[in-house]
């Protein structure tokens, strides 16, 4: 077994410990038929022909199980996170308000450039400009705190307040909006466009299901980003009152309902992270890397317009069961590919390598013309698989560079010893 399924697995078991309760969150209200948007009809090919096309993708065969019907979001994807292969998707291309899922490649971006030991006192100005009815953790002005203080503040409680201080210390929000661009289209992420780089509402700040399934892939390959998105609660440094000689902490739990569990939806067996969402114009959103039986994938899921409470972690979970049932069994429509500076050529076989369509209208999928299955969708159903595999070899991450050695990318060992300390919100 390897070192990713190992700690996945001992993530997944803390997880199922008992947890507090967090209030139930609301399901985002379905739009009436007549007003639900449509997908382009010609997307982003990146990563294969199929994953540009609107509808549901996946190649149905005997053994292959049904996909899941009770699977509503605008955008789905998973993907199997070691060899990079996509098992299914749906609209993987739509380019869609991420909300707080963005927050993967922000801490993709940053998390390299700050010592964890750092310590920062907080400057007024350095929370003026944090958006109303945003997640916060809990940052105070003229306080100090180290880096990872803060990093634990972004994972787990989703806040605002934290990212606004870190990007403060990255040279600003618009040096950090610049970096996290720069970032995305380095791993062709090119969907993705960054305005605030919390995730908080913005004209014209979009991604896609596929890249925020690469950016967490990449995100993953950071023993830190691992270790935080996996911590189901922390301690958090309070206020210094005058005349106090020792600081006072108070807990935070993680946002991710599928981690620590919640009123109506426990938590996911094999679970291990990665970054949830929502806002008034992006819904629900959110990304999960998850181990079962040897294997280790990753699911993303956009705007579920299900009423049921907690819609998107209950239709991940539905999408993660379907993967890990086919996987093996169904064959890719698609890979996840490699960083610009890791790759050595364009992908191999139906994917078709990477490319980039412009938009269009509609929402009828073409044929497949290789004898599989494309479902074509405007509602959703369906399960999504993800991988990476470079033509001319495979990428392994060692002392901090890519290096081309097989056909795969695997991902490098997860942390074996979770934070049993551990993990707000407005729109996370």
């Amino acid at each position: 077994m390897s070192a990713l399924k190992k700690t996945v697995s001992t993530v997944a078991a803390a997880a199922l410990l008992p947890v507090l309760a967090a209030a139930p969150a609301l399901a985002v209200p379905a739009p009436d038929k007549d007003e639900q948007p449509k997908p382009p009809a010609v997307m982003s090919t990146v990563g294969g022909a199929k994953l540009g096309r609107p509808g549901t993708q996946v190649n149905l065969a005997p053994g292959v199980p049904v996909l899941p019907k009770e699977v509503t979001g605008r955008s789905w994807i998973v993907a199997d996170a070691e060899s990079g292969d996509v098992l299914a998707s749906h609209n993987a291309h739509w380019r869609l308000p991420p909300a707080s899922t963005l927050k993967m490649l922000f801490a993709d971006t940053l998390l390299p450039k700050l010592p964890r030991n750092r310590s920062h006192v907080v400057a007024p100005e350095e929370l003026a400009k944090v958006g109303p009815g945003s997640s916060l953790v809990g940052v105070k002005e003229k306080q100090a705190y180290t880096v990872h203080d803060l990093w634990l503040g972004v994972f787990l409680r989703s806040g605002n307040d934290a990212v606004h201080v870190l990007s403060a210390m990255n040279g600003g929000i618009a040096r950090t909006v610049q970096d996290m661009n720069a970032r995305a289209a380095e791993l062709q992420a090119l969907d993705t466009h960054v305005v605030s780089p919390d995730g908080y509402d913005a004209v014209g700040q979009v991604s896609s299901a596929y890249d925020l399934t690469l950016i967490a892939r990449s995100g993953m390959q950071n023993k830190d980003f691992r270790e935080y998105c996996s911590t189901p609660r922390a301690k958090f440094p309070g206020e210094v009152k005058p005349g106090n000689k020792k600081r006072s902490t108070f807990e935070i739990q993680n946002t991710n309902r599928l981690l620590t569990g919640d009123f109506g939806i426990p938590a996911y067996q094999g679970i291990a992270g990665v970054k949830n969402g929502s806002t008034t114009h992006a819904g629900a959103t959110f990304t999960g890397v998850a181990e079962r039986g040897g294997k280790v994938l990753l699911v993303t899921v956009m705007n579920p317009s299900a009423k049921e409470g907690h819609a998107v972690y209950k239709e991940a979970a539905r999408l993660l069961d379907w993967g890990f049932s086919a996987a093996g069994k169904v064959r890719p429509v698609g890979e996840l590919v490699p960083p610009k500076s890791a790759a050595t050529g364009s992908g191999t076989g139906e994917s078709g390598g990477a490319g980039q369509t412009g938009p269009g209208g509609g929402d009828q999928a073409a044929g497949d013309g290789d004898g599989g299955t494309t479902v074509a969708a405007a509602g959703g159903a369906g399960g999504a698989g993800t991988a990476l595999t470079v033509a001319g070899g495979v990428l392994v991450l060692l002392a901090g560079g890519w290096f081309v050695v097989n056909r795969r990318w695997p991902l490098p060992d997860l942390v074996r010893r979770r934070r049993q300390s551990g993990s707000g919100s407005g729109s996370e």
